[in-house]
């Protein structure tokens, strides 16, 4: 039967709601896909859930045709199998926790790997039962500190989550490459442009992982393309090539100077320059100064640590690529009542002196890559209007560590070719891990080998933002009138329009309508009497359907108009050619 938008549970608005930051959120409430529940949690309308629907389809005939077989788990899970990979812990607030009327403790699931690990190891013992991949299209939940962008990042959201089970880790490469294929079909199917990068395993842990991100100007994930070669990936999982080291031999002691008034990069490079011109005949830059960074460090079991981080002085720390390097713990600002209960540390004026070395009072101090043996700095003296010039890596001062939390930039080196880095945003929308032993471990997973040895299971961990997509779709396709969405995932094949007053216009566009779905096509029939064709058609580009149909003052003629939603073009049809025609425009032929 068709959709009669006479009955249809549908109203679109013509004002934006006042909470939508993107095209996407709200087109989608404005055209009546969905509507706000609670902050990061959504209602779906039955135009809004036939897009979920199809795209729920899509995933499905392809994860079932790479071999993959369908479970579902509850979303109500128990501690325990969390407990046992540490991940009740991790999540810190990230999950939704409860407590039943005997006072155990459950929670709201966020992923479900260890019940995947839990269910294979209750039912496979033998090598002879694997590669096993099973998934679900499963509600998760998220207690999102900062729910935005509406279905994009909610707190609530429907996911395909996927898991492979391998004996080797030989085994373990054809899965991931199984599902790296199904995820390109899924994607292509989708009908928007995407990029495959190199990412970050974070919290999952494993070896290495891809993600699949949806190109978009308003994206909250940054990635990076090499202009001469193929190397793509997140901002996060870049790799800094590191600098060769230098010999330091003649460069002269580390001595401090009076710089006041210089708590900057740009107050301190103006002032060497007017009172230490270098001896190579250069000027200072930035980048000759080492920028000392001190934040406070979350971790999972409520313990707060001061970390400081060293940068060349042209860049600045990236909070969210150093909270990728430290998940699970998180990051938050050093704030004014942390320098006070640190008087060592000099706001504006860190030094690594005042780091420490004396465990009482240390700070973690870890390195950017380029800080290399013999390289030289002018950074903080650790006293208010003073800096050390010829501060020698390796020779003044070392790191406890290496890590990448400096800013990634346009036009820096890729780290495989050496070509310049181009940067864009995108939205996740899929993720693809070698997650390696982690759970098997934890949970105990193992099976007898060919050898009759018990070995511990290889899993890999891949994911699909299913409600994700709906926004990723609209956010990717829509125009300055609405939504336009892929044939592939609308929630009809055609849009009729009746757009008159007098009986053989309906009559006309309800033989249509119902031609149209005998020959097994979905059709949104705005049968309306009491309303303007020029609302309709507003109403139309709004919802985005691929093909609207108008009849109405062609019938004079015998022709009805079929325009195409993405392009605008607009052909007359002859009323009785029009179910052909239409069935050959929504099937290619």
């Amino acid at each position: 039967m068709s959709l009669r938008m006479s009955s249809l549970f549908l109203r679109t608005l013509r004002e934006d709601p006042v909470d939508a930051e993107l095209p996407s959120h709200r087109l989608l409430v404005r055209a009546g896909y969905i509507r706000r529940a609670a902050p990061g949690i959504y209602s779906w309308l039955p135009l809004g859930y036939r897009v979920l629907r199809n795209i729920e389809r899509i995933v499905r005939e392809e994860m079932d045709a790479m071999g993959a077989q369908e479970v579902h788990f509850p979303a109500l899970l128990p501690r325990e199998p969390y407990e046992a990979s540490n991940r009740w812990t991790e999540y810190g607030d990230n999950i939704f926790r409860l407590k039943d009327r005997k006072d155990a403790d459950y929670l709201l699931g966020p992923t479900h790997e260890e019940m995947f690990t839990l269910l294979v190891k209750d039912l496979y013992s033998s090598y002879k039962d694997l590669p096993l991949s099973l998934y679900q299209i499963q509600t998760k939940y998220r207690d999102e500190p900062r729910p935005r962008a509406g279905i994009l990042r909610g707190r609530e959201f429907v996911m395909k989550d996927s898991y492979s089970f391998d004996v080797s880790d030989e085994a373990f490469l054809d899965s991931y490459n199984a599902h790296r294929g199904a995820y390109i079909k899924i994607f292509d199917r989708l009908g928007f442009d995407y990029v495959i990068v190199a990412a970050m395993s974070g919290a999952m842990g494993g070896s290495a992982s891809e993600e699949f991100l949806a190109t978009a100007a308003n994206g909250e994930d940054t990635y990076v393309r090499c202009s001469s070669c193929d190397y793509a990936a997140n901002v996060e999982a870049v790799r800094v090539p590191v600098p060769a080291r230098s010999a330091y031999d003649d460069v002269p002691i580390a001595h401090a100077e009076e710089t006041p008034d210089t708590p900057t990069i740009e107050t301190l490079v103006d002032h060497l320059n007017q009172k230490f011109p270098r001896d190579d005949g250069r000027e200072w830059q930035p980048g000759d100064t080492l920028k000392n960074v001190v934040v406070t460090v979350v971790h999972p079991d409520g313990i707060r640590e001061p970390l400081a981080v060293g940068v060349p002085g042209d860049r600045d720390i990236d909070v969210k690529r150093l909270g990728a390097q430290l998940e699970p713990a998180e990051v938050e600002a050093f704030t004014d009542a942390d320098f006070a209960k640190r008087p060592r540390l000099v706001k504006g004026y860190i030094g690594p002196g005042a780091l420490g070395t004396d465990r009482s009072s240390k700070v973690r101090y870890l390195l950017d890559p380029r800080i290399v043996e013999g390289t030289r700095w002018v950074t903080g003296a650790d006293e208010a209007g003073r800096h050390v010039l010829d501060l020698v890596a390796g020779r003044d001062f070392t790191g406890d560590g290496v890590i990448e939390a400096a800013d990634v930039r346009a036009g820096d080196a890729c780290p495989n070719c050496g070509g310049a880095l181009e940067t864009a945003r995108g939205i996740e929308m899929g993720h693809i891990f070698q997650l390696g032993r982690r759970f098997a471990e934890a949970l105990d997973l193992k099976v007898l080998d060919e050898n009759g040895k018990l070995v511990t299971v290889t899993m890999g961990s891949y994911g699909v933002g299913v409600s994700r997509a709906v926004g990723a779709i609209a956010e990717n396709t829509h125009d300055e009138l609405g939504l336009v969405w892929p044939r592939e995932v609308a929630p009809a094949d055609v849009h009729v329009l009746a757009t008159g007053k007098g009986a053989e216009v309906f009559e006309t566009a309800d033989r249509l309508a119902g031609e149209l779905e005998a020959a097994g096509l979905t059709v949104l029939y705005d049968d309306r009497r009491k309303v303007s064709p020029g609302v309709k058609f507003k109403d139309a580009e709004l919802i985005g359907v691929p093909t609207i149909v108008v009849v109405g003052r062609g019938l004079g003629d015998g022709v009805v108009e079929v325009q195409d939603r993405a392009t605008g073009e607009r052909v007359n049809v002859p009323v009785e050619a029009a179910v052909g025609h239409l069935i050959g425009v929504v099937r290619g032929d």
